[in-house]
């Protein structure tokens, strides 16, 4: 079928030929529509090349034109032409009885194609632009009609352009898309093959950070993403035509590889921890990510606003060399450091360069043969072997993490049985000092108590009846002082009791009681609005028998007839004061209080409480306990 297709394009062309020459008025040829049923490649139309960009169509038909053939273009445009406006002219006629409908495309690719229509009296007349979109450009030409149509057309600033002149008939279309669709079709498909590899990894990429939140997931899955986004549309616009496909061959293909760069930069210097692990390579890194981004910023301006293309050239070069370094820099790294996550980034690199090689080899030496002999498979290849082992890596770096994360996490499991286990020993020793606290208290409270009850009654046995009075009234008295000493050690006991109300409400009891029949007058001020604060029994304990041991020394040698106890609330806690309107207190000759008053400091120190006795209109005892309230 190919065959004799060819060998129908051939006669088509030969015949085409043959009545150009019949048809030539003067020195130009009219194609006719009629004389070809699909398309015909105008290999002979005239050209001219605008070099200095400022001459209008209507200029131009006043300058020299050339047979497109005399310029020898085998492939692509030569460079000198990226920038440059060219002309074509276009004879066209139409034997046929009816009117005929064409599409002119001047080639791959072009960002513009304006065609302008000379009338009779020489005049040029733009031809509505419908060519944006698909690079095709449909001409209506009227029965029995010669027309000229000058085609004004702007290259693509891209290497691999390409200037092959046609004419379409309008019902052909669609199948002349279709057979340059079909006629790589292979490489097209391994093209969306490779894209929905790629989608996958990046999908891949990125619900491993949702899960993880870990940044070199996002920064793999936003390289990734800018490849795919770079072989699609290298697939997708593959033999068409218009400004979209101009522009992404143009400048956008550039600007994915230089951004995905940067992400691949980034996403390295993350994976491997340079800045802790390799520090030159960490600034290697974010100097060539600046470098990038300084190229890309300069490619951009050198694109869109000069003409410039062999600079652009040589940035995309630059941008090219950069990666090879890159690469290079991975491999040699690896090879000296062996470090295993640095030797998944290695071997991504290698292959990459490894079918960038091959890529290059198929592009110098092009051959026929399909798929395995087209450079770009080698490259897209080399760009999924590469991000396959960057997902390895990703992948045993995590299993490594979650490994180190689960012994951390038992570490601490182990630290945390150990502290309850500490903390439940902590219990049992406060609870074992408890009792030894209280079976001192007993011992020293109530064994001294039940002694002289003893003492009392033996004296009171030896004695004649009528003479046991006295010591009657000293079992009595010290009974009370045991019972009295049994209901503080109880008090104290009591958790219910911890709270400031409480030991408040106890020790102004116990004042009115102590002083009751005394001739002593006790008033006792509370401050409203006290803060709910828990005390615990041992700051009750040693509080009460600080204020115990105080009312005792009042009665005892302060020769007063008036107390006044009194809690107020304080800048940084509470103040406990206890004044009398006696004697006073000689500090100096303190020892006639033996050693109660060092009792009663020594209880207060082990309770963090401040204790002050001093002279003030008699003698002010103070204690303060700094607490938040």
């Amino acid at each position: 079928m190919k065959k004799l297709r060819r060998t129908f394009i051939l006669i088509s062309v030969l015949l085409a030929a043959f009545t150009l020459k019949a048809q030539q008025p003067g020195n130009e040829a009219y194609t006719d529509v009629a004389l070809f049923k699909d398309s015909i490649l105008l290999n002979n139309c005239l050209v001219f090349l605008d070099s200095s960009n400022n001459i209008s169509p209507a200029e131009a038909l006043k300058e020299n034109w050339k047979p497109l053939s005399a310029y020898h273009i085998k492939t692509h445009i030569p460079a000198a032409w990226v920038t440059k406006r060219v002309y074509l002219k276009l004879n066209v006629s139409n034997s046929a009885a009816i009117n005929d409908s064409i599409h002119f495309f001047p080639g791959i690719s072009f960002s513009s194609i304006k065609v302008f229509e000379l009338s009779a009296d020489n005049r040029l007349l733009q031809v509505k632009d419908q060519s944006k979109r698909s690079g095709y450009q449909p001409l209506v030409i009227g029965t029995g009609a010669k027309q000229t149509f000058i085609a004004e057309l702007r290259f693509t600033k891209f290497i691999f352009t390409y200037l092959t002149p046609q004419l379409i008939k309008s019902s052909y279309l669609d199948k002349y898309k279709k057979i340059l669709y079909y006629r790589n079709a292979p490489m097209q498909m391994a093209g969306y093959v490779i894209s929905g590899v790629l989608i996958m990894m990046c999908i891949f990429s990125m619900a491993n950070y949702v899960l993880s939140n870990k940044v070199e997931f996002a920064l793999n899955g936003l390289y990734v993403t800018c490849m795919f986004l770079l072989i699609f549309f290298s697939t997708f616009f593959e033999k068409k035509g218009g400004v979209i496909m101009s522009f992404f061959s143009s400048y956008l293909s550039f600007a994915l590889l230089a951004i995905g760069t940067v992400f691949y930069i980034a996403f390295t210097r993350k994976f491997l921890n340079t800045k802790r692990n390799y520090a030159i390579l960490h600034k290697l890194f974010i100097y060539e990510e600046r470098a990038v981004l300084l190229l890309l910023a300069s490619y951009t301006f050198i694109h869109f606003f000069t003409d410039y293309f062999t600079l652009q050239q040589s940035l995309e070069n630059i941008m090219k060399i950069t990666a090879l370094a890159l690469g290079i820099v991975y491999i040699v790294t690896a090879f000296t450091q062996k470090n295993r996550l640095l030797n998944y980034l290695a071997f991504g690199n290698f292959m990459l360069i490894a079918f960038a090689i091959v890529s290059f080899y198929m592009l110098q030496f092009p051959r026929k043969g399909g798929i395995f002999y087209n450079s770009l498979f080698y490259y897209e290849l080399g760009i999924v072997c590469e991000l396959m082992f960057f997902i390895l890596g990703l992948a045993y770096k995590n299993r490594i993490e979650l490994i180190e994360k689960t012994k951390e996490q038992e570490a601490l499991k182990l630290v945390a049985e150990k502290q309850i286990f500490e903390t439940k020993l902590a219990v049992l020793n406060a609870r074992q000092k408890e009792r030894n606290r209280i079976s001192a208290d007993m011992h020293d409270e109530l064994g001294a108590g039940i002694t002289a009850i003893r003492l009392y009654s033996e004296l009171a046995k030896s004695k004649p009846d009528k003479n046991t009075l006295p010591e009657i009234e000293k079992i009595s008295h010290s009974a009370n002082e045991l019972l009295n000493s049994m209901n503080t050690i109880i008090w104290a006991m009591s958790s219910s009791n911890d709270t400031l109300e409480n030991m408040v409400a106890y020790i102004r009891s116990y004042s009115q009681e102590y002083f009751e029949n005394t001739g002593i007058k006790c008033r006792i001020n509370i401050a409203e609005g006290l803060p709910n604060v828990e005390v615990s029994g041992a700051i009750r304990k040693n509080v009460f028998l600080v204020v115990k041991e105080t009312l005792n020394n009042i009665l005892k040698h302060a020769k007063a007839t008036e107390v006044t106890i009194t809690l107020a609330r304080v800048p940084d806690g509470l103040a406990l004061s206890i004044q009398d309107n006696g004697i006073g207190i000689d500090l100096e000759q303190i020892r006639r209080f033996g050693n109660g008053l060092k009792n009663m400091k020594k209880r207060m120190d082990e309770m963090n409480i401040d204790f002050v006795i001093e002279n003030k209109n008699g003698t002010l005892v103070t204690l303060h306990y700094a607490i938040e309230l």
